[in-house]
């Protein structure tokens, strides 16, 4: 297809996925067929604005040599690293996530047998209570790992032809909602107890992509979590940490941003007083490492302003673009304190967000 009718077929795309937590095949079945096209030929948007695949051009160098680290750095057993932080469920589903927002699929596309690699790595990894989980390579807050790769087997489940993978994913949605705690949230370790926004935005992304591939989510635990970040913003439209804890910071209210859309909110004074704090922190080199956490801000960043479109976003792109393509290093990667694998991964999907295909990412 060229020209009009990639237009139409991305518009149809749209109207699937407007509406609230709705399922997804046919946007899976894209999927496959964009495996096949490069990067720069993906359909463009039809907005009134400037392309989106013109304000990624720029980046597609960047994203080309981080692709190919992330790829050169997968282990046999499909983890990134043979040790460390690589091994880390969260680091492997963002990887994933990355090379699955380039077009690739499983099995299919320059990077379908990594793919494919990272969902042999996560499966061996869930354990018969449907927790996602690395022993030998967790971070603070083992569900972070768990929620990021949820929330990436739910995207490739539409894509795979595995019987595993069902009843693997099941478990691991069944076991977010049951350690959902009692004010909506959750928080690092799988259990019924206190909650914070950042672990819980993890969990809410997990229970979207799922429901989109079909998978069952209870409306009890969809409506405590969107309550719960509802209560978390502050006066000034940023966000708090946990309810008792009021200050705002950047990388979590661009997060609760990211989770209202993801719980069927577009508008509303939440969203537009979200996005108005979110404005004053626009990337650039000289602001760059001024406060922690540039990667996870960053990805939930270009996701807000990706939402909102229009001028907020060919501004917020261009800027976080040129930041990357400026602090990549010389082998393709990307690095903070976590390490070059999970930078990698995140600094991919944020100039990645153009290209539209990953559903869980699209408008």
């Amino acid at each position: 297809m060229r020209g009009s009718q990639q237009i139409s077929v991305f518009a149809a795309c749209k109207i699937f996925a407007a509406g609230r937590w709705l399922c997804f095949p046919v946007v899976v079945w894209l999927t496959g067929w964009l495996a096949s096209m490069p990067m720069w030929a993906q359909p463009a948007l039809s907005d009134p604005e400037q392309s989106a695949a013109d304000l990624m051009l720029p980046a597609v160098p960047a994203i080309e040599a981080g692709l190919a680290y992330l790829a050169a750095q997968q282990v046999e057993d499909g983890a990134f690293a043979t040790r460390g932080s690589g091994r880390n469920a969260a680091v492997c589903g963002l990887g994933g996530l990355a090379l699955l927002a380039s077009g690739s699929t499983p099995g299919r596309g320059p990077y379908g047998e990594q793919v494919d690699h990272v969902v042999d790595f996560l499966l061996e990894h869930t354990v018969p209570s449907g927790f996602i989980y690395v022993p030998d390579a967790s971070l603070h807050g083992p569900m972070y790992g768990h929620g990021f790769a949820t929330l990436f087997l739910a995207e490739v489940y539409g894509m795979s032809q595995r019987k595993d993978l069902r009843d693997k994913l099941d478990s691991a949605v069944e076991l977010i909602v049951r350690t959902q705690n009692a004010e909506g949230g959750w928080r690092y370790e799988p259990v019924r107890a206190d909650a914070d926004l950042s672990v819980t935005i993890c969990q809410i992304m997990a229970l979207r992509a799922a429901r989109n591939a079909g998978i069952h989510v209870p409306n009890q635990t969809i409506d405590l979590c969107i309550e719960y970040v509802k209560r978390s913003q502050n006066a000034d439209g940023g966000f708090r940490y946990t309810l008792p804890a009021p200050g705002s910071r950047f990388p979590r209210s661009a997060a609760g941003v990211v989770a209202l859309y993801s719980a069927g909110i577009y508008e509303g004074s939440e969203i537009e007083h979200g996005l108005d704090y979110i404005d004053g922190f626009l990337p650039s080199n000289r602001r760059q490492g001024q406060w922690g956490h540039f990667y996870y801000g960053q990805y939930y960043g270009v996701q807000a302003m990706w939402q909102t479109g229009g001028e907020r976003w060919q501004t917020w792109y261009t800027a976080i673009r040129d930041v990357l393509i400026a602090i990549q290093r010389g082998n393709g990667s990307w690095n903070d304190s976590i390490g070059p694998q999970y930078a990698t991964a995140m600094a991919c999907i944020v100039l990645q967000t153009p290209n539209n295909v990953v559903p869980i990412f699209q408008r």
